[in-house]
């Protein structure tokens, strides 16, 4: 599964204005509504939250990649989000975020969620890629990055 078919227009979030992790989350899991049930939504975002007090998800390299494992989802979701302004996050490198992929997975397909979160720690990892990311105009844009550089990999 290549983290490209997961996004499309609904699910790309580009310069978003939030001042705290937790609005962060929120607003990405806001835009999975209609993708999911509704009512999962504040599971989902207290999933995410929860795992975020465990460990901060700030990998490095101004990127978050906040996740979570449902038993009530049989899909994965992703959502991609350039932010308007760094964000504090609590990342290891202790800088912070402006990229950020939230990855929701199945507990059930808890193989799928892992191997998606390695392929976004993999992709990010390329400094041309974040490059692009980050002068990307649009969502389309960002969507053939992404569909351009996991189209030879994996």
């Amino acid at each position: 599964m290549k983290i490209s078919s997961l996004l499309d227009q609904q699910t790309i979030l580009l310069n978003l204005k939030v001042d705290s992790k937790e609005t962060l989350i929120k607003k990405m899991v806001s835009v999975l509504s209609g993708k999911v049930d509704d009512s999962l939504l504040p599971i989902i975002e207290e999933a995410v939250l929860e795992r975020e007090q465990v460990m901060s998800t700030g990998v490095g390299k101004r990127l978050g990649i906040p996740h979570a494992k449902l038993p009530q989802l049989d899909q994965n979701l992703a959502v991609f989000a350039r932010l308007d302004s760094p964000l504090e996050y609590g990342s290891i490198d202790n800088q912070p975020v402006e990229l950020v992929v939230l990855l929701i997975g199945s507990q059930d397909k808890a193989s799928v969620h892992i191997k998606l979160l390695s392929r976004v720690s993999r992709l990010m990892n390329n400094d041309l890629l974040r490059n692009q990311l980050f002068d990307a105009k649009n969502e389309d844009q960002i969507l053939e990055i992404f569909t351009e550089e996991e189209s030879g990999a994996f």
